[in-house]
């Protein structure tokens, strides 16, 4: 059974259970579940190598209670309530728990990297179920997912998206999953090497993560040195950050899953994590990789703000994370950010000053305008992905507008965006040049602007940007003359495609 197919079943059998209300309930219980699966799996990959100690104690792990050799073994109803809530949490959060015979004891007092994540995880997870009988078959079938199988695992963030509208259906929306198409071009065109510190500080499930790792692995298979080592640094390499318990968990599940033994991904608010003025000039803090998609639309807080100097202090996150990654990109780094239109023309004051920030300090080179139908349907906001490194100054920068592929009216479920409709953008990345707008005379698709164009510009970079319609106001009067007429004229057609098909029937047209 596939993970994406696995879901709808699992609720199915939750909404049984008296304990679990609500959607974002039963994704919560799915989650701990899934990672404890996963981390036990990588447990076991880590026991054929010598000398290594499993991290969680005998018993606790998915292998002892969850999935036992025998099926005899299998502990369900009270007993298993009894034992997730009194035994298996407190343990894996690190807590004293009472033997049989009197004695306080912690079994999980290991103070390796992996137990602190195994204790992190566990406790922002909570046991919701009351129904053991239907704690047993959501186990059981947890279970059967095979994750030796390569295209289970790479499915991982399908699973996601499943995820993410089954929580919009609970009313709780607000969070994009990011097309692979859109990660696979970013970390492709900022091209990570193997020793470069990645970033993605909202990093959601790991999208953007998984693909650089994915990218370097390739790296990896043809290096000449220590191909043990130069992995090991790939996977020390990765970072993250997320603010939303779900998706970090989520996260940590999917990197355990691609075979990255400790995810270096940090829970909480990427922008307070310093303030801004700490990250100048210090090496320790800055990356040299920075792919991610901000959460945008969203009001920062009072201590988001705070966090920057006045004049870069704005009341919408992506601003405020833009800001950010100016910050925490290393000199030379490099950088794709996806961020909405909004960005792209604002003239308020902090946005301004964000954006002449990034011409001053960086090189904007490319800025490649997306469809809005690319996020469907999470949200119908026309976004772009800004290519830019801290090498110089920005001298020039070019402007792409990605058209929908022929036959596609708007990007849906069942006519999603592909990595394939990317590649007309990576056959024109390498032999750049100036291509008019089809429909607009005078417009471009693509075109060149000098750093002094855009300042003349007032730093708006809309430019290359997709043909708006003028839709004209009425006064009312006239608006329902304009329908009344539009309606009369709709009528004669219809009458005249009528008396055409009844002749050609023989037949009148007041037949039935």
């Amino acid at each position: 059974m596939t993970l994406s197919g696995m879901i709808k079943q699992l609720e199915d059998i939750m909404r049984t259970d008296s304990g679990i209300d609500g959607t974002a309930q039963r994704l919560s219980q799915i989650v701990w579940l899934l990672f404890l699966k996963v981390f036990d799996e990588s447990e076991m990959d880590g026991e054929l190598l010598i000398d290594y100690e499993p991290v969680i104690p005998k018993g606790y792990r998915w292998r002892d209670w969850a999935n036992p050799d025998a099926e005899k073994d299998q502990t369900t109803g009270e007993e298993l309530i009894d034992f997730v809530n009194n035994k298996l949490f407190p343990v894996l959060r690190g807590e004293p728990i009472t033997t049989d015979d009197g004695a306080t004891v912690i079994p999980f007092d290991n103070d390796s990297d992996r137990a602190a994540l195994v204790r992190k995880f566990m406790t922002r997870s909570h046991n919701y179920a009351a129904n053991g009988i239907a704690l047993r078959n959501v186990v059981n079938l947890i279970s059967t997912v095979d994750l030796s199988d390569v295209e289970q695992t790479h499915e991982f963030n399908n699973m996601y998206e499943t995820l993410l509208k089954s929580l919009q259906s609970a009313g709780r929306a607000g969070e994009f999953y990011t097309p692979r198409a859109i990660t696979q071009f970013a970390v492709r065109h900022v091209n990570p090497q193997i020793g470069d510190v990645v970033a993605d500080y909202a990093c959601g499930t790991g999208g953007f993560l998984v693909d650089a790792l994915r990218h370097l692995e390739k790296m990896v298979s043809h290096f000449q040195g220590n191909q043990v080592d130069a992995m090991e640094k790939v996977h020390r390499n990765l970072i993250g950050g997320e603010f939303k318990p779900l998706p970090y968990m989520l996260c940590v599940t999917n990197l355990l899953l691609n075979d990255v033994d400790y995810p270096r991904i940090r829970f909480g608010d990427s922008l307070t994590e310093k303030n801004f003025t700490d990250y100048d000039g210090q090496d320790e803090l800055q990356v040299d990789c920075i792919v991610m998609n901000p959460p945008y639309g969203g009001i920062a807080s009072d201590g988001d703000k705070r966090a920057f100097p006045a004049d870069l202090r704005s009341s919408e996150t992506a601003d405020l994370f833009m800001a950010m990654i100016l910050g925490r990109l290393r000199q030379n780094g490099r950088a794709a950010v996806v961020l909405p239109d909004g960005f792209l023309f604002g003239n308020d004051g902090a946005k301004l000053a964000i954006k002449k920030k990034l011409i001053r300090e960086c090189n904007l080179h490319t800025i490649i305008r997306l469809p809005e139908s690319v996020f469907a349907p999470y949200t119908s906001i026309t976004t772009n992905i800004l290519f830019f490194d801290k090498t110089q100054s920005t001298q020039e920068t070019w402007f792409y507008r990605f058209d929908k592929p022929e036959g596609y009216k708007h990007f849906s479920k069942t006519k999603p965006l592909l990595p394939k409709h990317m590649e007309v953008i990576d056959e024109w990345w390498d032999n750049r040049e100036a291509i008019p707008d089809p429909d607009v005379n005078g417009a471009w698709k693509a075109q060149k602007y000098s750093v002094e164009e855009l300042e003349a510009n007032g730093f708006n970079f809309d430019l290359c940007g997709y043909p708006h319609e003028e839709e004209e106001i009425l006064p009312p009067d006239e608006l329902i003359a304009d329908y009344k007429s539009q309606r009369a004229s709709l009528d004669r057609e219809i009458d005249e495609k009528l008396a055409a098909i009844c002749e050609l029937l023989g037949i009148g047209v007041d037949a039935e």
